[in-house]
């Protein structure tokens, strides 16, 4: 099972990207935890300075907002 974490900042746009992984993860049929992290301490430990982020067993694989393909083709 891999596991996914969004990097999110409060913003609507972090906020929809995240909704649109887990929405992929189901969609997809990913065998996949999805974990929304919105904590500053959390999120900075990844040294991203762009957000959303994308994280696949720990190590990020995308930043910014990623299109839904790109975005299954990381995940999967």
């Amino acid at each position: 099972m891999k596991e996914i974490k969004v990097l999110v900042s409060g913003c609507k746009c972090s906020q929809n990207f995240a909704a649109l992984v887990e929405q992929l993860v189901v969609s997809n049929g990913i065998d996949a935890t999805v974990e929304i992290v919105s904590d500053i301490m959390q999120v900075m430990q990844y040294g991203v300075m762009t957000l959303p982020a994308l994280v696949v067993d720990g190590v990020v694989v995308g930043k910014g907002n990623l299109s839904e393909k790109e975005v299954v083709d990381l995940i999967k």
